[in-house]
């Protein structure tokens, strides 16, 4: 009998401990327009969206907003003011065919002419921001003019630059708009009521739910980068190197694809110039190495035409056919070019045109060092040869062929442009392991020329958008540098076309 009691006293005692602690409810949001995503793409349909009166949730699961954008330096725009006012011709019918010509016409042509037609509005929806342009572009080395570089930003007594500077005052704006933004609140799931998208779940840092009922939702969680099962499933190459990618686990593409979003372009990757891990887009060893003269399997064979760099997409697929792993080799001669002249080819804003590559012994001599590094400094051929595990009878005649064809000015092989034929003669040698990056993935949810999501039937999926890197159809089968500023460009572009559409919806409009 007292054991019954004891027992029923202790629980007694935990009934009223559990009462008398706190209840932790959930979070609930009650708007017109949820986004799954602070980054270019969010943010510029968040403010838009408010300017058409919606009252706007943006989730962000990092403690900061801008997500890829904060890397970009510049966006495209066809017939923008600034072009017309300097002389610049490019026509949005050009750039219409362009893109599409480049794609052999695999690109979802009504969204590549909605992003074309809004671009040159949107070069102006951003002035009213504080946002001003630097100069205007290209993207490939010698393309059409058509990268409107972002310039200096000054907000809070700081200065920031290029795509920091629109993502700084999209998120001021947005906040100062009244708008509701939760840091480090990842979206876990679509709410569906009655077949129709009725918001979205998600959590806090500390697990707390959250739940934000809206008639629309956007996706624009900036792609599956940092997702190496994705990676694995959908990549031409899964080892892919990626640069200025944090948590990007696919989040938005899945949800999507779970609420019955169709798949397009999931495959296709913002490929990069060739390079290496741990190495900043500016290190100048990279610079050194990505200059078009000389690149080779691990065989000691040319597989590819170098100067293909200045467009980085053909130069990752050529990297990614032979495997994935090449090297560059260049000799004393060329390197002392680097040191006192200057370099031929630049590395967009970050190695500019004709800079003196001063640090390049450090930064090489730092690799050399390692024990298992990435650079080799050898006296001979055969030396190099053995340092990548090539024939050396395979790497001589390569070696011969392309001094043969320097002095020439003639390459029979790859017919290279003859700017670029230099000769590998003068001892040492330095040679850097090369493998392919890339600055995102770029496609994954299929979606109209409205930003709207459409199922496997092209049926589109009420109240449901998607942009930026989560969508697909601006690309073939590889990203297209032809435009410069087409990634940010179209991330900016589909935020707004986003907006537009889902004000219209959530209007009855």
């Amino acid at each position: 009998m007292n054991r019954l009691l004891s027992i029923k006293a202790i629980l007694t005692f935990f009934i009223a401990l559990v009462m008398c602690m706190p209840a932790y409810a959930d979070k609930v949001y009650n708007v017109d327009y949820v986004i799954v995503g602070g980054g270019a793409t969010g943010l510029s349909s968040a403010v838009q969206a408010q300017q058409l009166g919606l009252k706007v949730v943006v989730m962000e699961k990092q403690a900061i907003t801008g997500g890829t954008g904060n890397f970009a330096e510049g966006l495209f725009a066809a017939e923008s003011s600034l072009q017309i006012r300097q002389g610049i011709d490019v026509s949005k019918e050009f750039a219409f065919k362009t893109i599409m010509d480049y794609s052999h016409w695999r690109a979802n042509a009504p969204l590549v002419s909605a992003f074309v037609n809004k671009s040159a509005e949107t070069i102006e929806w951003l002035k009213q921001f504080g946002i001003q342009y630097e100069y205007i572009g290209v993207g490939g080395f010698g393309g059409p003019l058509t990268w409107h570089v972002v310039g200096d930003y000054e907000q809070d007594g700081k200065t920031y630059h290029h795509g920091k500077a629109v993502m700084m005052a999209l998120t001021k704006t947005f906040v100062n708009n009244g708008g509701t933004l939760l840091l480090e609140t990842p979206a876990n799931d679509i709410i569906k009521k009655d077949g129709k998208v009725a918001g979205v779940i998600g959590s806090t840092k500390d697990g707390e739910k959250v739940i934000v009922n809206a008639k629309a939702v956007l996706i624009s969680s900036g792609g599956y980068a940092n997702n190496k099962e994705m990676m694995k499933k959908y990549s031409r190459y899964p080892e892919m190197i990626f640069i200025g990618q944090i948590g990007k686990m696919g989040d938005g593409i899945q949800m999507a694809w779970k609420a019955g979003a169709a798949e397009e372009g999931v495959d296709v990757m913002q490929s990069y110039r060739p390079g290496l891990a741990g190495f900043h887009p500016a290190s100048q060893l990279i610079a050194a190495a990505v200059q078009p003269y000389l690149f080779v399997d691990p065989k000691g064979h040319r597989y590819t035409d170098e100067s293909n760099i200045t467009e980085w997409p053909q130069s990752g697929n050529s990297l990614e056919r032979i495997g994935g792993t090449a090297y560059s080799i260049y000799d004393d001669n060329s390197r002392q070019m680097f040191i006192n002249q200057g370099i031929d080819m630049p590395l967009g804003e970050w190695v500019i045109y004709g800079t003196k590559l001063d640090k390049l012994d450090d930064e090489f001599n730092k690799e050399l060092a390692k024990k298992n590094g990435n650079v080799f400094k050898c006296n001979t051929i055969e030396e190099v040869a053995k340092a990548i595990g090539a024939d050396p009878a395979i790497l001589k005649k390569t070696v011969a062929d392309i001094n043969k064809a320097a002095d020439m000015h003639k390459d029979d092989l790859y017919h290279k442009n003859a700017r670029y034929l230099r000769s590998v003669s003068k001892a040492p040698f330095y040679v850097t392991k090369l493998h392919p990056r890339a600055l995102g993935t770029l496609g994954g949810v299929k979606i109209n020329e409205k930003a709207e999501v459409v199922d496997v039937d092209g049926e589109v999926i009420s109240g449901l958008y998607a942009g930026g890197l989560d969508a697909g159809g601006m690309y073939g089968d590889s990203y297209d540098l032809k435009l410069g500023g087409g990634t940010f460009g179209f991330a900016i572009n589909s935020g707004r076309i986003a907006a537009e559409n889902a004000a219209k919806y959530v209007k009855g409009k």
